[in-house]
């Protein structure tokens, strides 16, 4: 990502965009026009995926009636600041869902590190996944899939659309207003420079914050009081024995309407 021009500040004009019938996935054909050398600032969309994925490789469920995105960005920040990104996605995309909700619908928030809820319901998962290629540089892609009007039969966590809160807007429409306030928010995250902002906006539309959770980890699970995120981005869990701990990845449940 190099900003607008003369390395100003970023706007939406700097990004390009290729809408897709059909692709494998957002994100792969994001890091193959990568490796082809697309200078980045590219947005890839399709009406299906036919191999969605989401964390840790589970199947994301893609058929038509969604939104697929991936947005490529090219060396968006030094290695040591782009632990943030994935804050800056999901406040981009929880201003984007904000905006089409009609008044009176019910919450819009973030659990961590980016899924966005609606109504304590998953309508949106957001995974990032970074290449170094041939010619030194590095790739960063960021997918999101939004469910706007379908939703699958069976999920890991309790799910939602954006049909069923109320908001009568189509894959299309929805991204008008995500190609937006991804440039908005990558403007104010200015390469890592801005994780402060970001930090403060993803806190007041955080879910759970106080609430008693549970994190399932690749080798077990914790459970505690979710303090909050550090300056890192790593969740806070009290167990109430020891030092709260530090969280980098995992997968969180709320104790009270997940099972």
């Amino acid at each position: 990502m190099t900003g607008g021009p003369a390395g100003g500040r970023i706007s939406p004009d700097d990004f390009r965009h290729v809408s897709l019938a059909e692709t494998v996935s957002t994100n792969s054909e994001c890091l193959a026009r990568a490796r082809e050398g697309d200078p980045g600032n590219l947005w890839i969309t399709a009406t299906r995926q036919t191999g969605g994925r989401g964390r840790r490789g589970r199947a994301w469920f893609s058929e038509r009636g969604n939104l697929y995105a991936s947005l490529l960005l090219i060396d968006p920040a030094p290695v040591e600041k782009l632990h943030s990104l994935p804050l800056a996605a999901a406040v981009a995309v929880h201003r984007a869902i904000r905006r089409v909700m009609p008044p009176g619908s019910p919450e819009v928030a973030i659990k961590w590190p980016n899924d966005i809820l609606i109504d304590g319901r998953k309508t949106c998962g957001i995974l990032l996944e970074g290449e170094s290629l041939p010619d030194g540089r590095h790739a960063l892609v960021i997918g999101c899939g939004i469910n706007v009007a379908t939703i699958p039969a069976e999920a890991l966590y309790p799910v939602t659309s954006l049909r069923l809160a109320g908001a009568t807007i189509s894959p299309e429409e929805l991204f008008a207003h995500l190609f937006v306030t991804m440039a908005e928010t990558l403007a104010t995250w200015n390469h890592g420079a801005g994780v402060a902002s970001i930090i403060a906006e993803w806190r007041a539309a955080a879910r759970g914050v106080g609430e008693a959770i549970t994190v399932n980890l690749p080798d077990r699970s914790l459970s505690g009081r979710f303090v909050g995120i550090d300056q890192d981005g790593r969740l806070i869990l009290d167990t109430g024995s020891g030092a709260p701990q530090a969280i980098a990845a995992g997968d969180v449940f709320f104790r009270m309407n997940e099972k």
